[in-house]
């Protein structure tokens, strides 16, 4: 039974990404080459928020004729890979000293809360020219560069490495799409893990790591009404061990929530899908004005009163994407940055795309904003 098991969890994988082809060599995993690597398509890759509620797509899993039947043929043909060791290159070392520590302590206003810029950009991990062109235009050299990866995909460590030559880190949201967490968690897909990790420790500088992010939330496939948060939370907790045993030790793990609005029964409070303090370094909200009376403490405030309740600990908290539309950037760019440093957070991540509103930046009302918010961080006191 745990063979067949195992080979319906294989034959899943290949039926979601055609691209793939697994090859089990006795525990061995063959890493991916740069030319067959997974990648997340680019309408996947821009992350949340790209399409209304109701346009999201439904999760659909494969149905069990094709699954049999792709099974049968997982049994009796060969699949191929080109198995190629990635080469690994490191950042600079100024990298290390980027983020601080795990505070013992809340961050407060006077202890550099809101430091950390950073930015998502079209065209990640394939490119770094969208932050090049972000830094140009802003005058801001993001702290964090944030991109998006499929389940199976690799660690980018092309793009760690050039983040890091320009003082930056990668933040990575790994999105489990249509693959099951209690799979997972039962260990199914242990090898793909430890390839990960081994990437990630041979990289060798700090790495964000989110998984699953926004499972509150109704729109993915791990989210509330597809997935227990037991098993998310069973999940999680797998991973951060696997990565763990293989001495991945560089990775700060951020737990990524949606904001929970008082009057959006579709999204739920997050704390049922708390790990742990343990298995949480940083926790990442995520959260966008999408209506012009929005403000930061009733946007965000009610959860970060959550994540405050769920450990007797301080947890540091990352505002993980944000972003406001066009015509009101000015003014919430201006609150955003006031919000961060009266809540004495980390800093936030700059959504810089489009997807079912344009949260780009693009006027120069905005970006003189945003560029007066940043010299404020840079001239407060310590």
């Amino acid at each position: 039974m745990a063979l067949l098991q195992r080979l319906i969890a294989f034959n899943d994988q290949l039926i979601y990404r055609g691209r793939a082809r697994r090859v089990a060599n006795g525990s061995d995993w063959e890493r991916w080459s740069s030319t067959s690597s997974i990648t997340l398509p680019a309408d996947e890759r821009r992350g949340r928020h790209r399409q209304a509620v109701s346009e999201r797509p439904r999760v659909k899993r494969p149905s069990a004729r094709w699954r049999w039947g792709g099974l049968a043929a997982t049994i009796c043909g060969a699949a191929v890979v080109a198995g190629l060791v990635l080469g690994l290159q490191g950042g600079g070392p100024a990298v290390q000293a980027l983020l601080p520590s795990l505070p013992t302590t809340s961050p407060t206003p006077h202890n550099a809360s809101g430091s950390i810029i950073g930015v998502f950009h079209r065209g990640v991990p394939q490119s770094y020219a969208g932050i090049t062109a972000f830094t140009k235009a802003t005058g801001v050299s993001p702290r964090l560069v944030s991109y998006y990866s499929g389940w199976l995909e690799p660690f980018q460590t092309g793009f760690a490495a050039e983040a890091a030559r320009h003082g930056a880190l990668p933040l990575v949201q790994i999105d489990p799409t249509q693959v099951s967490l209690a799979a997972i968690a039962a260990r199914q897909y242990d090898d793909y893990l430890r390839s990960y990790a081994d990437a990630v420790r041979s990289y060798g500088h700090k790495v964000i790591l989110s998984f699953g992010p926004e499972m509150n939330g109704p729109w993915y496939s791990w989210g509330w009404t597809h997935t227990r948060a037991k098993v998310f939370v069973a999940a999680w907790r797998h991973v951060v061990d696997v990565f763990r045993q293989q001495g991945a030790s560089n990775v700060i793990w951020l737990w990524t929530v949606n904001v929970d609005p008082p009057s959006d029964n579709a999204i739920q409070s997050p704390a049922r899908w708390w790990p742990g303090r343990t298995y949480v370094t940083w926790v990442g909200i995520d959260g966008y004005y999408y209506k012009p009376s929005w403000t930061f403490a009733p946007l965000f405030g009610p959860t970060i009163k959550i994540v405050h309740s769920l450990s007797r600990l301080p947890v540091p908290i990352l505002i993980s994407e944000v972003g406001a539309p066009r015509a009101d950037q000015p003014a919430k760019i201006a609150d955003l940055f006031a919000g961060i440093r009266a809540y004495g957070l980390l800093g936030f991540v700059w959504f810089d795309a489009d997807g079912n509103k344009d949260w780009a930046l693009s006027t120069p009302a905005a970006i003189a904003a945003f560029r007066r918010g940043a010299n404020a961080i840079n001239d407060a006191p310590p």
